[in-house]
Protein backbone atom coordinates (compact mmCIF):
# COMPACT_ATOMS: atom_id res chain seq x y z
CA UNK A 1 0.00 0.00 0.00
CA UNK A 2 1.07 3.64 -0.42
CA UNK A 3 0.53 6.23 2.24
CA UNK A 4 -0.50 9.53 0.66
CA UNK A 5 0.17 12.67 2.81
CA UNK A 6 -0.53 15.84 2.19
CA UNK A 7 -0.49 19.87 4.49
CA UNK A 8 -2.19 22.27 2.08
CA UNK A 9 -4.99 22.77 -0.37
CA UNK A 10 -2.31 22.11 -3.10
CA UNK A 11 -0.92 19.27 -2.01
CA UNK A 12 -3.92 17.67 -1.30
CA UNK A 13 -5.01 18.41 -4.67
CA UNK A 14 -1.96 16.34 -6.71
CA UNK A 15 -2.50 13.70 -3.51
CA UNK A 16 -5.99 13.49 -4.83
CA UNK A 17 -5.04 12.41 -8.62
CA UNK A 18 -2.87 10.01 -7.29
CA UNK A 19 -5.68 8.19 -5.11
CA UNK A 20 -8.10 8.77 -8.29
CA UNK A 21 -5.51 7.05 -10.77
CA UNK A 22 -4.49 4.26 -8.47
CA UNK A 23 -7.33 3.65 -5.95
CA UNK A 24 -6.60 -0.07 -5.31
CA UNK A 25 -3.05 1.04 -4.81
CA UNK A 26 -3.46 3.92 -1.99
CA UNK A 27 -4.54 5.29 0.68
CA UNK A 28 -4.57 8.77 1.80
CA UNK A 29 -3.21 10.41 5.34
CA UNK A 30 -4.66 13.94 5.85
CA UNK A 31 -2.21 16.30 7.48
CA UNK A 32 -4.35 19.32 6.90
CA UNK A 33 -5.30 20.03 10.89
CA UNK A 34 -3.13 23.28 10.62
CA UNK A 35 -0.34 22.39 13.35
CA UNK A 36 2.95 19.94 12.74
CA UNK A 37 1.58 17.46 14.84
CA UNK A 38 -1.24 16.68 12.66
CA UNK A 39 1.19 16.42 9.94
CA UNK A 40 3.62 14.43 12.14
CA UNK A 41 0.78 12.05 13.37
CA UNK A 42 0.15 11.53 9.42
CA UNK A 43 3.85 10.42 8.71
CA UNK A 44 4.14 8.30 11.52
CA UNK A 45 0.65 6.41 10.77
CA UNK A 46 1.28 5.86 6.92
CA UNK A 47 5.19 4.99 7.91
CA UNK A 48 3.71 1.78 10.04
CA UNK A 49 1.30 0.75 8.29
CA UNK A 50 2.47 1.25 4.20
CA UNK A 51 5.40 0.02 2.48
CA UNK A 52 6.14 3.15 0.39
CA UNK A 53 5.07 7.14 1.32
CA UNK A 54 4.52 10.21 -1.11
CA UNK A 55 4.43 12.84 0.83
CA UNK A 56 3.60 16.12 -0.64
CA UNK A 57 5.56 18.24 1.45
CA UNK A 58 8.91 20.31 1.38
CA UNK A 59 11.92 17.58 1.26
CA UNK A 60 13.60 19.24 4.96
CA UNK A 61 10.26 18.09 6.39
CA UNK A 62 9.79 15.27 5.84
CA UNK A 63 13.43 14.19 6.49
CA UNK A 64 12.58 15.80 10.33
CA UNK A 65 9.88 13.92 10.46
CA UNK A 66 10.85 10.27 9.44
CA UNK A 67 14.36 10.52 10.80
CA UNK A 68 13.29 8.90 14.28
CA UNK A 69 11.35 6.12 12.65
CA UNK A 70 14.16 4.80 10.20
CA UNK A 71 15.27 1.79 11.18
CA UNK A 72 16.49 -0.67 8.40
CA UNK A 73 17.14 0.12 4.71
CA UNK A 74 15.48 -3.75 3.63
CA UNK A 75 12.45 -3.08 6.02
CA UNK A 76 11.48 0.92 5.75
CA UNK A 77 9.13 1.85 3.71
CA UNK A 78 10.31 4.03 0.54
CA UNK A 79 9.77 7.69 0.44
CA UNK A 80 9.29 9.98 -2.00
CA UNK A 81 8.61 13.69 -1.75
CA UNK A 82 6.36 15.68 -4.28
CA UNK A 83 6.59 20.06 -3.98
CA UNK A 84 3.77 21.67 -3.63
CA UNK A 85 3.97 23.15 -7.16
CA UNK A 86 4.28 19.28 -8.92
CA UNK A 87 7.72 20.33 -10.38
CA UNK A 88 9.74 17.38 -9.02
CA UNK A 89 9.14 13.73 -7.45
CA UNK A 90 12.37 13.39 -5.35
CA UNK A 91 12.90 9.63 -4.40
CA UNK A 92 14.14 10.45 -0.43
CA UNK A 93 15.09 7.39 1.36
CA UNK A 94 14.42 3.64 0.39
CA UNK A 95 15.31 4.28 -3.20
CA UNK A 96 16.03 0.38 -3.69
CA UNK A 97 14.90 -1.62 -1.30
CA UNK A 98 11.97 0.36 -0.65
CA UNK A 99 10.88 0.97 -3.92
CA UNK A 100 11.31 4.73 -3.78
CA UNK A 101 13.18 5.21 -7.24
CA UNK A 102 10.56 3.50 -9.35
CA UNK A 103 7.66 4.94 -7.40
CA UNK A 104 9.46 8.66 -8.14
CA UNK A 105 9.34 7.77 -11.85
CA UNK A 106 5.55 6.37 -11.82
CA UNK A 107 4.53 9.98 -9.95
CA UNK A 108 6.12 11.80 -12.22
CA UNK A 109 4.58 10.25 -14.64
CA UNK A 110 1.36 10.17 -13.94
CA UNK A 111 2.18 14.45 -12.44
CA UNK A 112 4.06 15.63 -15.12
CA UNK A 113 7.13 15.88 -12.60
CA UNK A 114 10.27 15.29 -12.52
CA UNK A 115 11.52 12.37 -10.51
CA UNK A 116 15.06 12.85 -9.22
CA UNK A 117 16.45 10.00 -8.22
CA UNK A 118 20.14 10.26 -6.66
CA UNK A 119 21.14 6.74 -6.03
CA UNK A 120 24.64 6.61 -7.58
CA UNK A 121 23.90 2.68 -9.26
CA UNK A 122 21.19 4.76 -10.98
CA UNK A 123 22.87 8.02 -11.70
CA UNK A 124 25.53 6.34 -13.61
CA UNK A 125 23.46 3.63 -15.33
CA UNK A 126 24.97 1.02 -13.35
CA UNK A 127 21.90 -1.78 -12.14
CA UNK A 128 21.86 -2.02 -8.57
CA UNK A 129 23.16 -5.25 -7.19
CA UNK A 130 19.85 -5.45 -5.05
CA UNK A 131 17.49 -4.90 -8.02
CA UNK A 132 18.26 -7.50 -10.45
CA UNK A 133 15.40 -9.28 -9.35
CA UNK A 134 17.41 -12.14 -6.95
CA UNK A 135 17.77 -12.65 -4.00
CA UNK A 136 21.16 -11.23 -2.69
CA UNK A 137 23.31 -11.42 -0.29
CA UNK A 138 27.10 -10.57 1.53
CA UNK A 139 28.66 -7.07 0.90
CA UNK A 140 26.28 -5.50 -1.27
CA UNK A 141 27.55 -1.93 -0.57
CA UNK A 142 31.09 -2.52 -1.16
CA UNK A 143 30.88 -4.79 -4.46
CA UNK A 144 28.72 -2.08 -5.67
CA UNK A 145 30.94 0.85 -4.79
CA UNK A 146 34.09 -1.01 -6.39
CA UNK A 147 31.41 -1.07 -9.56
CA UNK A 148 31.29 2.18 -9.28
CA UNK A 149 34.21 3.48 -8.74
CA UNK A 150 35.47 1.02 -11.99
CA UNK A 151 37.67 -1.07 -10.11
CA UNK A 152 37.43 -4.63 -11.44
CA UNK A 153 34.66 -6.68 -9.84
CA UNK A 154 34.99 -10.73 -11.31
CA UNK A 155 31.54 -12.99 -11.94
CA UNK A 156 31.73 -16.23 -10.69
CA UNK A 157 28.25 -17.71 -12.30
CA UNK A 158 28.01 -21.44 -11.35
CA UNK A 159 24.76 -21.25 -12.71
CA UNK A 160 24.23 -19.26 -15.53
CA UNK A 161 21.39 -17.22 -15.51
CA UNK A 162 20.04 -14.15 -17.33
CA UNK A 163 21.03 -10.94 -15.70
CA UNK A 164 21.12 -7.34 -17.27
CA UNK A 165 24.52 -5.28 -18.39
CA UNK A 166 27.13 -5.27 -16.03
CA UNK A 167 30.71 -4.33 -16.40
CA UNK A 168 32.08 -7.63 -14.45
CA UNK A 169 35.97 -8.23 -15.25
CA UNK A 170 37.80 -11.59 -16.28
CA UNK A 171 38.69 -11.50 -12.24
CA UNK A 172 38.95 -8.72 -9.38
CA UNK A 173 39.49 -8.67 -5.88
CA UNK A 174 35.94 -8.07 -5.82
CA UNK A 175 33.43 -10.70 -6.78
CA UNK A 176 29.21 -11.41 -7.68
CA UNK A 177 28.78 -15.19 -7.43
CA UNK A 178 25.61 -16.59 -8.57
CA UNK A 179 25.03 -19.69 -7.22
CA UNK A 180 22.11 -22.12 -5.32
CA UNK A 181 25.14 -23.44 -3.00
CA UNK A 182 25.54 -22.42 0.30
CA UNK A 183 28.54 -20.16 0.16
CA UNK A 184 29.85 -18.68 3.31
CA UNK A 185 29.65 -15.15 3.50
CA UNK A 186 33.01 -12.80 2.76
CA UNK A 187 34.57 -9.42 2.51
CA UNK A 188 34.24 -8.18 -1.18
CA UNK A 189 31.61 -10.87 -2.12
CA UNK A 190 28.12 -10.93 -2.74
CA UNK A 191 26.18 -13.97 -4.02
CA UNK A 192 22.96 -13.77 -6.07
CA UNK A 193 20.77 -16.39 -5.22
CA UNK A 194 19.25 -17.46 -8.85
CA UNK A 195 15.45 -19.30 -8.60
CA UNK A 196 16.77 -22.78 -9.86
CA UNK A 197 15.80 -25.25 -7.70
CA UNK A 198 12.66 -27.29 -7.92
CA UNK A 199 11.95 -29.09 -5.00
CA UNK A 200 8.84 -32.15 -5.51
CA UNK A 201 7.27 -33.27 -2.74
CA UNK A 202 4.58 -36.15 -1.72
CA UNK A 203 2.78 -36.06 1.25
CA UNK A 204 0.08 -38.46 3.48
CA UNK A 205 -3.50 -37.03 3.84
CA UNK A 206 -2.62 -35.06 7.37
CA UNK A 207 1.10 -34.76 7.39
CA UNK A 208 1.54 -31.67 9.42
CA UNK A 209 3.36 -28.71 8.01
CA UNK A 210 5.96 -28.68 10.17
CA UNK A 211 6.95 -32.35 8.80
CA UNK A 212 7.04 -31.34 5.22
CA UNK A 213 8.82 -27.93 5.65
CA UNK A 214 11.47 -29.64 7.95
CA UNK A 215 11.71 -32.41 5.59
CA UNK A 216 12.73 -29.97 2.83
CA UNK A 217 15.17 -27.61 5.08
CA UNK A 218 17.14 -30.57 6.39
CA UNK A 219 17.28 -31.72 2.63
CA UNK A 220 18.59 -28.40 1.06
CA UNK A 221 20.98 -28.15 4.19
CA UNK A 222 22.74 -31.36 3.65
CA UNK A 223 23.33 -31.27 0.09
CA UNK A 224 24.60 -27.86 0.39
CA UNK A 225 22.00 -26.02 -1.83
CA UNK A 226 19.97 -22.50 -0.61
CA UNK A 227 16.49 -22.18 0.27
CA UNK A 228 16.82 -18.66 -1.56
CA UNK A 229 17.47 -20.46 -4.90
CA UNK A 230 13.81 -22.46 -4.65
CA UNK A 231 12.02 -21.75 -6.99
CA UNK A 232 8.74 -23.62 -6.37
CA UNK A 233 7.14 -26.73 -4.68
CA UNK A 234 5.67 -29.06 -7.17
CA UNK A 235 3.64 -32.48 -5.92
CA UNK A 236 0.35 -34.13 -7.84
CA UNK A 237 -2.97 -32.27 -8.37
CA UNK A 238 -4.70 -34.83 -5.40
CA UNK A 239 -2.44 -32.97 -3.08
CA UNK A 240 -3.20 -29.79 -4.30
CA UNK A 241 -4.82 -28.52 -1.12
CA UNK A 242 -3.29 -30.56 1.57
CA UNK A 243 -2.48 -28.40 4.30
CA UNK A 244 0.94 -28.87 5.21
CA UNK A 245 1.98 -28.74 1.66
CA UNK A 246 0.44 -25.33 0.82
CA UNK A 247 1.77 -24.48 4.29
CA UNK A 248 5.36 -25.78 3.42
CA UNK A 249 5.22 -23.60 0.21
CA UNK A 250 3.93 -20.53 2.03
CA UNK A 251 6.41 -20.85 4.42
CA UNK A 252 9.48 -20.96 1.91
CA UNK A 253 7.30 -18.22 0.10
CA UNK A 254 7.24 -19.62 -2.93
CA UNK A 255 4.41 -21.62 -4.98
CA UNK A 256 2.97 -24.52 -5.41
CA UNK A 257 3.02 -26.28 -8.46
CA UNK A 258 0.48 -29.01 -9.34
CA UNK A 259 0.27 -32.03 -12.19
CA UNK A 260 -1.99 -34.30 -13.14
CA UNK A 261 -1.15 -38.31 -12.06
CA UNK A 262 -0.79 -39.32 -15.75
CA UNK A 263 1.60 -36.57 -15.98
CA UNK A 264 4.06 -37.47 -13.39
CA UNK A 265 3.13 -41.36 -14.26
CA UNK A 266 5.22 -40.46 -17.87
CA UNK A 267 8.61 -39.05 -16.07
CA UNK A 268 11.42 -42.15 -15.64
CA UNK A 269 12.31 -41.77 -11.79
CA UNK A 270 15.14 -43.77 -10.02
CA UNK A 271 12.95 -44.57 -7.03
CA UNK A 272 9.34 -45.82 -8.07
CA UNK A 273 7.60 -47.01 -5.50
CA UNK A 274 3.92 -48.78 -5.46
CA UNK A 275 2.32 -46.81 -2.57
CA UNK A 276 1.84 -43.84 -3.91
CA UNK A 277 0.70 -45.76 -7.32
CA UNK A 278 -1.81 -47.24 -5.33
CA UNK A 279 -2.87 -44.14 -3.95
CA UNK A 280 -2.72 -41.80 -6.25
CA UNK A 281 -2.48 -43.10 -9.32
CA UNK A 282 1.47 -42.45 -10.15
CA UNK A 283 4.76 -44.88 -8.82
CA UNK A 284 6.44 -41.18 -8.02
CA UNK A 285 5.13 -38.34 -6.58
CA UNK A 286 8.10 -36.15 -5.18
CA UNK A 287 11.04 -36.95 -7.99
CA UNK A 288 8.27 -36.79 -10.84
CA UNK A 289 6.87 -33.74 -9.84
CA UNK A 290 10.41 -32.55 -9.49
CA UNK A 291 11.79 -33.48 -12.82
CA UNK A 292 8.57 -33.31 -15.17
CA UNK A 293 10.13 -30.20 -17.12
CA UNK A 294 13.52 -31.88 -17.21
CA UNK A 295 16.80 -30.59 -14.83
CA UNK A 296 19.52 -32.39 -13.09
CA UNK A 297 18.51 -34.92 -9.49
CA UNK A 298 20.43 -33.36 -7.06
CA UNK A 299 18.42 -34.97 -4.19
CA UNK A 300 16.95 -38.30 -4.66
CA UNK A 301 14.08 -38.97 -3.09
CA UNK A 302 13.84 -39.14 0.93
CA UNK A 303 11.49 -39.28 3.38
CA UNK A 304 11.12 -37.18 6.45
CA UNK A 305 12.16 -38.12 9.87
CA UNK A 306 9.71 -39.29 12.74
CA UNK A 307 11.04 -39.45 16.58
CA UNK A 308 7.59 -40.61 17.60
CA UNK A 309 8.10 -43.94 15.56
CA UNK A 310 4.97 -43.61 13.51
CA UNK A 311 5.83 -44.48 9.49
CA UNK A 312 6.62 -41.39 7.37
CA UNK A 313 4.55 -38.83 6.09
CA UNK A 314 6.49 -36.88 3.72
CA UNK A 315 8.89 -37.27 0.98
CA UNK A 316 11.30 -35.00 -1.28
CA UNK A 317 13.73 -34.89 -4.00
CA UNK A 318 15.10 -31.86 -5.32
CA UNK A 319 15.82 -31.02 -8.91
CA UNK A 320 18.07 -27.97 -10.20
CA UNK A 321 16.49 -26.87 -13.53
CA UNK A 322 18.88 -25.54 -16.51
CA UNK A 323 18.82 -21.55 -17.09
CA UNK A 324 16.47 -20.49 -19.12
CA UNK A 325 17.76 -17.50 -21.45
CA UNK A 326 15.53 -14.47 -22.24
CA UNK A 327 14.53 -13.14 -25.77
CA UNK A 328 12.95 -9.85 -26.17
CA UNK A 329 11.55 -8.69 -29.11
CA UNK A 330 11.62 -4.69 -29.16
CA UNK A 331 9.97 -2.44 -31.28
CA UNK A 332 11.39 1.19 -31.45
CA UNK A 333 8.65 2.90 -32.90
CA UNK A 334 9.08 4.77 -36.21
CA UNK A 335 12.30 6.73 -34.89
CA UNK A 336 10.93 9.93 -32.54
CA UNK A 337 12.86 9.18 -29.16
CA UNK A 338 9.48 10.34 -27.36
CA UNK A 339 7.25 7.54 -29.55
CA UNK A 340 9.24 4.96 -27.67
CA UNK A 341 7.79 3.09 -25.07
CA UNK A 342 8.36 2.72 -21.51
CA UNK A 343 8.23 -0.79 -21.99
CA UNK A 344 10.56 -0.96 -24.52
CA UNK A 345 13.04 1.35 -22.25
CA UNK A 346 12.76 -1.15 -19.72
CA UNK A 347 14.04 -4.10 -21.88
CA UNK A 348 16.67 -2.19 -23.43
CA UNK A 349 18.24 -1.49 -19.97
CA UNK A 350 17.52 -5.37 -18.71
CA UNK A 351 19.29 -6.61 -21.58
CA UNK A 352 23.08 -7.87 -21.74
CA UNK A 353 23.02 -8.14 -25.39
CA UNK A 354 21.42 -6.13 -28.30
CA UNK A 355 21.01 -7.72 -31.43
CA UNK A 356 20.27 -5.49 -34.06
CA UNK A 357 20.56 -3.55 -37.11
CA UNK A 358 23.17 -1.29 -37.52
CA UNK A 359 20.95 1.93 -37.85
CA UNK A 360 18.86 0.98 -35.56
CA UNK A 361 21.64 0.26 -32.54
CA UNK A 362 22.46 3.92 -33.39
CA UNK A 363 18.87 5.20 -32.56
CA UNK A 364 19.32 3.70 -29.23
CA UNK A 365 23.15 3.48 -28.39
CA UNK A 366 22.64 6.17 -25.81
CA UNK A 367 19.87 4.21 -23.52
CA UNK A 368 21.53 1.17 -23.04
CA UNK A 369 23.87 0.51 -19.82
CA UNK A 370 27.19 0.30 -19.51
CA UNK A 371 28.51 -2.99 -20.38
CA UNK A 372 25.50 -4.57 -22.85
CA UNK A 373 27.21 -6.46 -25.51
CA UNK A 374 26.05 -5.29 -29.03
CA UNK A 375 25.74 -7.17 -31.48
CA UNK A 376 24.70 -5.14 -35.16
CA UNK A 377 24.50 -6.26 -38.84
CA UNK A 378 23.33 -4.30 -41.56
CA UNK A 379 21.09 -4.50 -44.08
CA UNK A 380 19.91 -7.84 -45.35
CA UNK A 381 21.07 -9.78 -42.32
CA UNK A 382 17.63 -10.92 -40.99
CA UNK A 383 18.04 -14.54 -40.45
CA UNK A 384 21.33 -13.86 -39.57
CA UNK A 385 20.20 -11.65 -36.74
CA UNK A 386 17.25 -13.94 -35.82
CA UNK A 387 19.36 -16.53 -35.01
CA UNK A 388 22.05 -14.74 -33.25
CA UNK A 389 19.29 -13.76 -30.78
CA UNK A 390 17.99 -17.11 -30.14
CA UNK A 391 21.81 -18.35 -29.79
CA UNK A 392 22.65 -15.60 -27.46
CA UNK A 393 18.91 -16.58 -25.53
CA UNK A 394 19.93 -20.02 -25.30
CA UNK A 395 22.97 -19.85 -24.06
CA UNK A 396 21.21 -18.02 -20.84
CA UNK A 397 21.65 -14.52 -21.45
CA UNK A 398 19.18 -11.80 -21.32
CA UNK A 399 18.74 -10.39 -25.10
CA UNK A 400 16.83 -7.52 -26.94
CA UNK A 401 16.24 -8.33 -30.34
CA UNK A 402 15.07 -4.68 -31.75
CA UNK A 403 13.13 -3.56 -35.25
CA UNK A 404 11.78 -0.29 -36.00
CA UNK A 405 8.00 0.03 -35.64
CA UNK A 406 6.78 -2.91 -34.04
CA UNK A 407 9.04 -5.58 -34.38
CA UNK A 408 5.75 -8.06 -34.80
CA UNK A 409 5.56 -6.47 -38.40
CA UNK A 410 7.63 -6.92 -41.51
CA UNK A 411 10.26 -6.85 -38.80
CA UNK A 412 12.45 -9.44 -36.56
CA UNK A 413 9.73 -10.74 -34.36
CA UNK A 414 8.50 -13.51 -37.00
CA UNK A 415 12.14 -15.06 -38.51
CA UNK A 416 13.31 -15.00 -34.81
CA UNK A 417 10.11 -16.98 -33.39
CA UNK A 418 10.55 -19.32 -36.33
CA UNK A 419 13.46 -20.15 -35.32
CA UNK A 420 13.01 -20.24 -31.32
CA UNK A 421 12.07 -23.42 -29.71
CA UNK A 422 10.25 -23.87 -26.72
CA UNK A 423 13.77 -23.58 -24.20
CA UNK A 424 13.72 -20.21 -24.01
CA UNK A 425 11.41 -17.52 -22.55
CA UNK A 426 10.00 -14.85 -25.56
CA UNK A 427 8.87 -11.52 -24.48
CA UNK A 428 7.42 -9.13 -27.49
CA UNK A 429 7.29 -5.60 -26.75
CA UNK A 430 4.97 -3.33 -28.53
CA UNK A 431 6.13 -0.31 -30.93
CA UNK A 432 4.32 2.43 -32.72
CA UNK A 433 4.24 1.04 -36.56
CA UNK A 434 4.95 3.61 -39.53
CA UNK A 435 1.20 2.90 -40.68
CA UNK A 436 -0.03 4.57 -37.42
CA UNK A 437 2.72 7.43 -37.12
CA UNK A 438 2.03 8.03 -40.74
CA UNK A 439 -2.01 8.10 -40.25
CA UNK A 440 -1.38 10.17 -37.86
CA UNK A 441 0.46 12.62 -39.70
CA UNK A 442 -2.24 12.77 -42.45
CA UNK A 443 -5.45 12.86 -40.33
CA UNK A 444 -7.11 9.50 -39.82
CA UNK A 445 -7.28 7.86 -43.21
CA UNK A 446 -7.67 4.46 -41.13
CA UNK A 447 -10.75 5.63 -39.78
CA UNK A 448 -12.38 1.91 -40.91
CA UNK A 449 -11.12 -1.51 -42.50
CA UNK A 450 -7.52 -1.30 -43.35
CA UNK A 451 -4.86 -3.42 -44.86
CA UNK A 452 -1.03 -3.27 -44.92
CA UNK A 453 0.57 -4.97 -47.45
CA UNK A 454 4.50 -4.60 -48.44
CA UNK A 455 5.63 -4.26 -52.21
CA UNK A 456 8.85 -5.79 -51.71
CA UNK A 457 9.31 -9.03 -53.50
CA UNK A 458 12.44 -10.46 -52.39
CA UNK A 459 10.84 -13.08 -50.05
CA UNK A 460 7.80 -13.14 -51.12
CA UNK A 461 6.84 -13.62 -55.14
CA UNK A 462 4.69 -10.93 -56.74
CA UNK A 463 2.33 -13.12 -57.67
CA UNK A 464 1.04 -13.86 -54.17
CA UNK A 465 1.77 -9.32 -53.33
CA UNK A 466 -0.65 -9.14 -56.54
CA UNK A 467 -3.26 -11.21 -55.47
CA UNK A 468 -3.34 -9.71 -51.83
CA UNK A 469 -3.65 -5.92 -53.49
CA UNK A 470 -6.66 -7.24 -56.34
CA UNK A 471 -8.47 -8.71 -53.23
CA UNK A 472 -7.47 -5.19 -50.83
CA UNK A 473 -9.42 -3.19 -53.96
CA UNK A 474 -11.96 -5.26 -54.66
CA UNK A 475 -12.79 -4.99 -50.87
CA UNK A 476 -12.66 -1.32 -50.66
CA UNK A 477 -10.30 -1.54 -47.97
CA UNK A 478 -7.54 1.44 -47.39
CA UNK A 479 -4.01 0.01 -48.17
CA UNK A 480 -1.08 1.39 -46.78
CA UNK A 481 1.96 0.33 -48.63
CA UNK A 482 5.26 -1.10 -47.14
CA UNK A 483 8.60 -1.04 -49.04
CA UNK A 484 6.70 1.47 -51.90
CA UNK A 485 9.87 1.47 -54.28
CA UNK A 486 13.71 1.10 -54.30
CA UNK A 487 16.36 1.79 -56.59
CA UNK A 488 15.95 -2.01 -57.74
CA UNK A 489 12.06 -1.89 -57.69
CA UNK A 490 10.71 0.52 -59.58
CA UNK A 491 8.05 -1.00 -61.12
CA UNK A 492 5.94 -2.68 -58.16
CA UNK A 493 4.40 0.41 -56.91
CA UNK A 494 3.04 1.71 -60.70
CA UNK A 495 1.62 -2.31 -61.33
CA UNK A 496 -0.25 -1.72 -57.25
CA UNK A 497 -1.77 1.48 -57.76
CA UNK A 498 -3.05 0.23 -61.14
CA UNK A 499 -4.82 -2.34 -59.45
CA UNK A 500 -6.39 -0.21 -57.28
CA UNK A 501 -7.13 2.13 -59.98
CA UNK A 502 -9.65 -0.46 -61.49
CA UNK A 503 -12.05 -0.47 -58.26
CA UNK A 504 -11.22 3.37 -57.37
CA UNK A 505 -11.79 7.09 -58.63
CA UNK A 506 -8.77 8.62 -59.45
CA UNK A 507 -9.57 11.22 -56.95
CA UNK A 508 -9.28 8.99 -54.46
CA UNK A 509 -6.86 10.32 -51.59
CA UNK A 510 -3.32 8.99 -51.41
CA UNK A 511 -1.43 10.03 -48.28
CA UNK A 512 2.60 10.13 -48.74
CA UNK A 513 4.30 10.12 -45.70
CA UNK A 514 8.49 10.06 -45.51
CA UNK A 515 10.48 9.46 -42.52
CA UNK A 516 7.31 9.78 -40.39
CA UNK A 517 8.25 10.74 -36.53
CA UNK A 518 11.72 12.23 -37.61
CA UNK A 519 13.15 15.31 -38.45
CA UNK A 520 13.84 15.11 -41.99
CA UNK A 521 9.64 14.27 -41.94
CA UNK A 522 7.65 15.12 -44.95
CA UNK A 523 3.96 14.61 -45.95
CA UNK A 524 2.27 15.05 -48.60
CA UNK A 525 -1.64 14.65 -49.72
CA UNK A 526 -2.26 14.02 -53.67
CA UNK A 527 -4.78 11.46 -55.15
CA UNK A 528 -4.48 8.30 -56.86
CA UNK A 529 -3.93 9.46 -60.47
CA UNK A 530 -1.61 12.35 -59.55
CA UNK A 531 0.70 10.05 -57.10
CA UNK A 532 4.04 9.78 -59.59
CA UNK A 533 5.89 7.06 -57.96
CA UNK A 534 9.16 8.37 -58.45
CA UNK A 535 9.09 10.56 -56.17
CA UNK A 536 8.84 7.68 -53.62
CA UNK A 537 11.17 5.83 -52.00
CA UNK A 538 12.32 2.66 -48.94
CA UNK A 539 11.99 5.45 -46.41
CA UNK A 540 8.11 6.24 -47.45
CA UNK A 541 4.74 5.00 -46.49
CA UNK A 542 1.87 5.31 -49.25
CA UNK A 543 -1.78 5.36 -47.96
CA UNK A 544 -4.47 4.85 -50.45
CA UNK A 545 -7.77 5.59 -48.95
CA UNK A 546 -11.16 3.68 -49.93
CA UNK A 547 -14.30 4.87 -51.87
CA UNK A 548 -15.57 6.92 -48.46
CA UNK A 549 -12.07 8.63 -47.99
CA UNK A 550 -11.90 12.84 -48.27
CA UNK A 551 -9.81 15.03 -48.00
CA UNK A 552 -10.99 17.62 -45.31
CA UNK A 553 -9.45 20.51 -44.48
CA UNK A 554 -6.02 19.31 -45.82
CA UNK A 555 -6.27 16.05 -44.05
CA UNK A 556 -7.18 12.92 -45.15
CA UNK A 557 -10.04 11.21 -43.38
CA UNK A 558 -12.01 8.15 -43.87
CA UNK A 559 -15.25 7.84 -42.22
CA UNK A 560 -16.21 5.16 -39.80
CA UNK A 561 -19.29 4.36 -41.60
CA UNK A 562 -21.47 5.00 -38.46
CA UNK A 563 -25.50 4.72 -39.92
CA UNK A 564 -26.57 8.41 -38.84
CA UNK A 565 -23.74 9.64 -40.91
CA UNK A 566 -26.21 9.09 -43.83
CA UNK A 567 -28.99 9.67 -42.15
CA UNK A 568 -30.54 13.34 -43.56
CA UNK A 569 -29.72 16.56 -41.39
Amino acid sequence: MIGLISATAAGAAARDRLAAAWPARTRVYDGSGGDAGSVGDAVRRAFGECDRLVCFLATGAVVRLIAPLLDDKTTDPGVVCVDEAGRFAVSLVGGHGGGANELAREVGDLLGAEPVVTTATDAVGVPGLDTLGLPVEGDVAGVSRALLDGEPVGLDAATVWPLPALPFAADGAYTVRVTDRVVAAAERLVILRPPSLVVGVGASKGAPVDEVLGLVEDALRDAGLSARSVAELATVDAKAEEPGVVGAAARLGVPLVTYTAGELATVDVPNPSGAPLAAVGTPSVAEAAALVRGGELLVPKRKSARTDGQPAMATCAVVRRPARGRLAVVGLGPGARDLLTPRAREELRRASVLVGLDQYVDQIRDLLRPGTRILESGLGAEEERARTAVSEARRGQAVALIGSGDAGVYAMASPALAEASDDIDVVGVPGVTAALAAAAILGAPLGHDHVSISLSDLHTPWEVIERRVRAAAEADIVVTFYNPRSRGRDWQLPKALAILSGHREPTTPVGVVRNASRPDESSRLTTLAGLDPATVDMMTVVTVGNTATREIAGRMVTPRGYRWQEEPK
